[in-house]
């Protein structure tokens, strides 16, 4: 078992757990961002919730970000638009990528649902590292996500 797996069994069931206790969102994602931080160190972690045609800053661990993203712009924005994870090895690289700190070298994202099917927020991870995510993260986080979807 490589050392992210075994970091992302022990981070899911203690989100599961911070969820199961808490049924506000803002707390929620708030939460999770740090946790996921924590363990991991990445440089940004938090989400961005669907507002209309933007996507509009939520709950974030890191530096200062993007207030908004419009549909389709950027990987958070083509994410929602796709309605689909993306990972990005090198954010320099992907066509229309909004650069909000020049420490992100790598992103995923991955979409939130609510119980129609409907994107409601997107969670969005950048590293200093390049093609620091994997199909490990799109999975676990995967999960997180299935936790998060249940609060909508």
């Amino acid at each position: 078992m490589s050392d992210k797996t075994i970091k992302y069994t022990g981070l899911v069931p203690k989100i599961k757990a911070l969820i199961d206790k808490e049924i506000g969102l803002v707390g929620n994602l708030a939460n999770t961002s740090a946790a996921i931080k924590e363990e991991f160190g990445f440089l940004w972690v938090g989400f961005y919730l669907v507002e209309g045609n933007e996507l509009l800053l939520g709950p974030f661990q890191g530096p200062v970000a993007c207030t908004r993203i419009a549909r389709g712009r950027g990987v958070c924005g083509k994410s929602w638009e796709m309605d689909q994870a993306l990972v990005v090895d090198n954010v320099h690289e992907f066509a229309d990528h909004i650069p909000c700190s020049d420490k992100a070298n790598s992103e995923i994202v991955l979409p939130v649902h609510d119980q129609d099917s409907n994107v409601k927020l997107v969670m969005d991870i950048d590293s200093v590292d390049l093609a620091a995510f994997d199909d490990t993260d799109v999975q676990y986080l995967g999960e997180i996500v299935k936790e998060i979807e249940s609060l909508l």
